[in-house]
């Protein structure tokens, strides 16, 4: 089992960071000099200010392990395996499509193009939701100032050569982001969390397929408990397993607890 790989923005863990430091130096200073009310609300209204920087800063990212994607925000948790993810996709957040549900070849919770059954409307065999990941953050304005760049530096190039020798420059010449950027690093996650659900498609409708082969000559010949046993590996991998969204506790707390320590010291 591969150790999980975890995608955050590390913009959001320098402002955590800073954040914390902030903090806890005037938390400090306040219960040496502070001796008033006015230092305790300052104290409430700091932990509070933790509290939100924790829920939108430290604990938004994404979990991709060997059998789901998780993505995590700022209050909810959103996990699905990895046959169910239909597509990654940027818009200014990193976005991930999911469809999952009854009606593909490899039963309940198959991915979308993967065969069903006959008869049920489509409606009634998927589920599509779109998740926004908080965690990558992605600036079409940089992409299209970054492109604009490209395309007048081709320009520059092919200027300078006689005509004929500089379109092959200009049509080699396409638009990138500079290595190590925030838009190239958003750019190589959607890549790599799009191979992992690719194959895991690829693999959910081979099971399929060998389930429905398995199962018609098993008809004729053997008992149907007795139907390629291994075909439901792919199943008991959690590929398969459908969209899940619960609210996170502590996120609820590290906003909840302070406020109401606040309401308190402020009503006091």
């Amino acid at each position: 089992m591969e150790k999980p790989q975890v995608f955050r923005s590390p913009t959001a863990v320098v402002v955590w960071v800073v954040w914390l430091l902030f903090a806890v130096g005037n938390w400090i200073d306040l219960a040496v000099q502070g001796r008033d009310h006015l230092s305790v609300v300052a104290a409430a209204i700091l932990l509070l200010a933790t509290g939100a920087a924790y829920v939108t800063a430290q604990r938004p990212r994404i979990i991709a392990d060997d059998t789901a994607v998780t993505v995590r925000n700022p209050l909810r948790d959103h996990r699905i395996g990895w046959a169910g993810v239909a597509k990654v996709d940027l818009v200014d957040l990193l976005r991930v499509h999911c469809a999952w549900g009854p009606g593909g070849s490899g039963g309940e919770g198959s991915p979308p193009g993967s065969g069903g059954s006959r008869g049920v409307a489509p409606q009634e065999q998927q589920h599509h939701k779109i998740i926004s990941a908080w965690a990558i953050h992605y600036s079409r304005r940089r992409q299209f100032a970054a492109d604009a760049k490209a395309r007048r530096s081709a320009r520059r190039s092919t200027s300078s050569f006689p005509v004929g020798f500089g379109r092959s420059s200009y049509a080699s010449a396409k638009p990138a982001h500079e290595p190590g950027s925030s838009e190239a690093e958003a750019e190589r996650i959607v890549k790599l969390l799009e191979a992992r659900a690719t194959a895991a498609r690829a693999e959910a409708v081979w099971a399929g397929s060998t389930v429905e082969i398995a199962g018609g000559k098993t008809a004729e010949t053997e008992p149907a408990a007795q139907v390629a046993p291994g075909t439901t590996a792919v199943a008991t991998t959690g590929w398969t397993e459908p969209l899940t969204s619960t609210w996170s506790r502590r996120a609820l707390a590290a906003l909840l607890i302070p406020a109401l320590i606040l309401l308190i010291v402020i009503l006091i």
